[in-house]
C-alpha cells in the first residue's frame, strides 16, 4: 500500500471524525439556542411553528423581573443563599474528610470507607422522607437553612475523588514541614490545601451546582411556603397547565437567568484549575 493511500485514508478517517463532532455539537447546541431565542419572543404563545421569532423583545425579562404574581427576584436570591452556603459547608467538609482518609490511619478508617461507598450507590432522594420528618423534629421544614443542611448532609461520605487526588501529593512533604515544626493544621491549612487547588474547585462547583438545579429535596421541605421557592421549584410552577400558555416565554427568560451565574462561576474558576494543575507538589 502506497504512502499517499495511508495518508488519504488518514485524512478521510479525520475529516469523518470532524464531521461526526460537528453534527454532535449542532445536536448539544440546539436546545441552548432555542431557549435563548424563545427567551427574546415576543410572540407570547407557548409553541409556534417556527425556530426564529418573527419579533423580538426583551419584556419577558423585564416581566420576569417586575411580575407580582412570580417573585422570581426573591426565588432567585432563595437559591444563591442556599447555594453558596451549601458550596462553603460542603467544600469544608468534603475536602477535610478526604484530607484525614488519605493522610490519617485509624481503627474505624477502612469501615467507614466502605459504608461511605456504600451509601453512595444509592440515590439521595431515597431518603427524602425520613429527612422530611427529622427536619420536622426539629423545627426546620420550610427554611432555607434546612435546605442547605440537607444539600452539605452527605459531604462527608462524597470524598472518594477528594481522597485520591490527594493521595497523589506526596507525604514526604508533609514529614519535612512536620521536621520544620509545623503542626497538622498547619500541614493541611499552608501546604496541601494550596497543591490542592483542582479538587477544591471541582468539588466547589458540584456543590454549588447540585442546590441550584435540584426540584425534588427542594419541593419537599418547602411545600407550600411560596415565598421559599427555590427557581428550580419556581420555573416548574411557571410550566403547569394553568400557567404555561401565557408564561413560557417568562419561563425561557428565567432558565436562561439561572444559566448566567453557573457560567460565569465555570470561567471564573477555570483559570484556577489551570492554575492547579500546571503547579506540582515538588514547587
Amino acid at each position: 500500500m502506497s504512502k499517499m493511500t495511508i495518508q488519504a485514508r488518514k485524512k478521510a478517517s479525520n475529516t469523518l471524525v470532524y464531521i461526526i463532532l460537528i453534527i454532535m455539537s449542532v445536536i448539544w447546541l440546539f436546545p441552548i439556542i432555542w431557549i435563548i431565542l424563545t427567551s427574546f419572543r415576543a410572540e407570547g404563545k407557548a409553541f409556534v411553528q417556527y425556530f426564529i421569532p418573527k419579533k423580538f423583545t426583551i419584556g419577558n425579562y423585564v416581566n420576569l423581573f417586575t411580575s407580582s404574581i412570580f417573585p422570581f427576584k426573591k426565588w432567585f436570591m432563595n437559591t444563591f443563599i442556599v447555594a453558596v452556603g451549601s458550596c462553603l459547608l460542603s467544600t469544608a467538609i468534603n475536602v477535610s474528610v478526604a484530607y484525614v482518609m488519605s493522610r490519617m490511619r485509624f481503627r474505624l478508617r477502612k469501615p467507614y470507607m466502605n459504608l461511605a461507598l456504600i451509601l453512595g450507590m444509592f440515590p439521595g432522594f431515597m431518603s427524602m422522607i425520613a429527612v422530611y420528618y427529622v427536619l420536622k423534629a426539629f423545627g426546620l421544614t420550610q427554611s432555607l437553612l434546612a435546605l442547605v443542611l440537607v444539600y452539605s448532609a452527605g459531604a462527608a461520605t462524597s470524598f472518594y475523588i477528594a481522597k485520591g487526588f490527594f493521595d497523589t501529593i506526596s507525604k514526604e512533604i508533609d514529614e519535612a514541614a512536620r521536621i520544620d515544626g509545623a503542626t497538622n493544621a498547619d500541614v493541611f491549612t499552608k501546604i496541601v490545601l494550596p497543591l490542592s487547588k483542582p479538587i477544591i474547585v471541582y468539588t466547589a462547583l458540584q456543590a454549588f451546582i447540585s442546590p441550584w438545579m435540584d426540584y425534588i429535596f427542594a419541593k419537599i421541605i418547602m411545600g407550600d411556603n411560596y415565598d421559599k421557592y427555590t427557581v428550580a421549584i419556581g420555573l416548574w410552577y411557571m410550566t403547569e397547565k394553568e400557567n404555561i400558555e401565557n408564561c413560557f416565554t417568562m419561563f425561557a427568560a428565567g432558565s436562561v437567568c439561572i444559566a448566567i451565574p453557573i457560567t460565569i462561576l465555570f470561567i471564573w474558576l477555570q483559570k484556577y484549575y489551570v492554575s492547579g494543575v500546571t503547579s506540582g507538589s515538588v514547587k
